[in-house]
């Protein structure tokens, strides 16, 4: 298992997320086994939201026009997805990754399609 000190050495650039994908369930409702692999080929997936990027950039005004401020870096507009979150994306747009063993999945902020936050999600 990661530990959280571990993916703290991990930055999620941009408008990405980074989620670890929910355990493929291996039945159907009506208790047919379904072979390895069907959850992958499926076009919508699941997983919980580990790390966002910092989101959208803004453009910054020119600094020629305002010397006398202090420019910080770069401005961006923050991202929707929160860490523990359930995001629903399509799978087609996901670049799978492991790190310390472990499979994730980078997705970016427009190929998700839901975010179900539940503050008792993990209890």
């Amino acid at each position: 298992m990661v530990d959280v000190s571990d993916l703290d050495k991990l930055i999620v650039v941009g408008d990405r997320v980074l989620v670890k994908p929910k355990t493929p369930q291996d039945r159907t409702r009506s208790g047919l086994f379904l072979p390895p692999g069907v959850e992958e080929k499926q076009k919508v997936q699941s997983g919980y939201v580990v790390k966002v990027g910092p989101g959208y950039p803004i453009p910054t005004l020119n600094e020629a026009d305002e010397s006398w401020k202090k420019h910080d870096g770069a401005s961006y507009f923050p991202l929707q997805a929160k860490p523990g979150d359930l995001a629903v994306f399509i799978q087609e747009n996901t670049y799978e990754v492991e790190f310390k063993s472990e499979k994730y999945l980078i997705v970016p902020q427009n190929a998700i399609l839901l975010l179900l936050r539940d503050e008792g999600l993990f209890e």
